[in-house]
């Protein structure tokens, strides 16, 4: 039997689809494999009986054709397509926050896995949102949605036609930018960032690109001790992101 999947994006994988029921979603029906069971699931099947949202359940083989991807776990939930803003609206709303901007900019990370990852660590770090670009990027599809467990639903993100123009924009409202590069001529632990602060990404292979690097204020470094010659992208940018949170958390006892 063929089911066809209605326009709009597929939300793949337990958390993910948990993350997009409690953000409030627009989520049009929920797909389970009929054998999947555990608590996540229950969770699930709770949040859309609440919600008023069709949960539909097909055996085994049946599902593995609907849901496109091996590593679905048993779930799908076809919603609306993904909201973003344009860069004028995440400005305004970083400046609503209770602290100085903090915004990442991925330059080249066109693997979703790694731009999955980058998200996922950008929303758990409080960053007040990320910027896309329609090209040299990877899009929000459903590999970066899972890969990020869920934090494309709770992070404001914003698409842009060209990076070093959305770097002008946000230099007029105060914000320093800070290019993480292997050749930096700082420690990334030397730089304050208790300013607005908006963080450029490039991917471990390619790094930044020239233009976006001679428009970053500093380029930061992160040392590198063994063999292999980068970190990555992901995770360097975690630990430059959690350097921006340590500095702006107030030291306890």
């Amino acid at each position: 039997m063929t089911h066809e999947r209605p326009p709009g994006r597929s939300i793949i994988g337990r958390n993910p689809v948990l993350e997009a029921l409690k953000a409030g979603t627009a989520i049009s029906r929920i797909v389970l494999m009929n054998t999947a069971e555990g608590s996540v699931i229950q969770e699930i099947k709770s949040f859309a009986r609440r919600q008023g949202i069709q949960v539909q359940e097909m055996p085994k083989q049946e599902f593995v054709g609907f849901a496109r991807d091996e590593k679905a776990q048993g779930v799908v939930a076809l919603a609306a397509e993904q909201q973003t803003l344009d860069l004028s609206t995440l400005i305004s709303h970083s400046k609503t926050r209770q602290e100085s901007g903090f915004i990442i900019l991925p330059d080249q990370i066109e693997d979703p896995g790694n731009l999955g990852a980058l998200i996922r660590t950008a929303e758990c770090a409080g960053a007040h949102g990320l910027v896309l670009t329609k090209h040299h990027s990877a899009s929000l599809s459903s590999g970066a949605i899972k890969a990020s467990a869920g934090a494309t639903e709770h992070l404001r993100i914003a698409v842009v036609s060209n990076l070093v123009n959305a770097i002008l924009e946000l230099k007029e409202n105060g914000f320093w930018i800070v290019g993480l590069e292997m050749a930096g001529e700082r420690m990334y632990t030397e730089v304050d960032y208790s300013g607005s602060t908006a963080i450029v990404v490039g991917s471990e292979r390619r790094g930044i690109r020239r233009l976006v690097r001679e428009h970053c204020d500093f380029l930061v470094r992160i040392p590198i001790l063994g063999k292999i010659s980068s970190l990555n992208a992901s995770v360097a940018g975690a630990l430059l992101m959690y350097e921006v949170r340590r500095q702006r958390t107030p030291a306890h006892g």
